[in-house]
């Protein structure tokens, strides 16, 4: 039998570039959250104080950062209003990674539980309006078990509505 594997994509080619109000405060957050490491740090060269590139790097993803430069339309979530964007990061354990998580300081949105299609994983946000999923694959599931499994879920979540 293969072993599942809790981070299945271990390198992916593309990298999420998070623009924040106060990307020092946002470095400091996502090492003590999630274990960041600071690949590259570059102030802005004008001296604003501003972040003007970081490469961070948790567990095997990256994560680029920036202050935001609203000359150069460049704005967080902060600034307007919320995110449309979700990440979606693999950890080897989603309850120990969480757990450390939420002391920092994240909110959690969906709490970490197993999911139909094999993870689990839950929903949150950091302090600076970004939008997280993160989980650990337990289970490799075919297309055919997760229309089971949602069939199956569906009609249970239909049960308790009529209660």
């Amino acid at each position: 039998m293969a072993t599942v594997k809790p981070v299945p994509i271990p390198e992916a080619p593309l990298a999420p570039y998070l623009c924040v109000r106060n990307a020092a405060q946002a470095i400091e957050f996502y090492q003590k959250a999630f274990g960041a490491k600071v690949i590259f740090r570059m102030d802005d060269p004008s001296g604003s104080g501003k972040i003007g590139h970081a490469e961070l790097k948790i567990e095997n993803a990256h994560i680029y950062l920036c202050d935001e430069f609203p000359e150069m339309d460049t704005r967080g979530p902060e600034s307007i209003g919320g995110s449309p964007v979700m990440l979606h990061l693999y950890v080897k354990d989603v309850d120990a990674f969480t757990e450390r998580a939420v002391k920092a300081g994240i909110t959690v949105d969906r709490r970490v539980e197993n999911q139909i299609y094999g993870d689990r994983g839950g929903k949150f946000i950091d302090p600076f309006g970004h939008i997280w999923w993160i989980a650990s694959h337990k289970e490799d599931v075919s297309a055919e078990e997760v229309t089971r499994r949602a069939k199956k879920m569906m009609a249970q979540q239909q049960q308790q509505d009529q209660q």
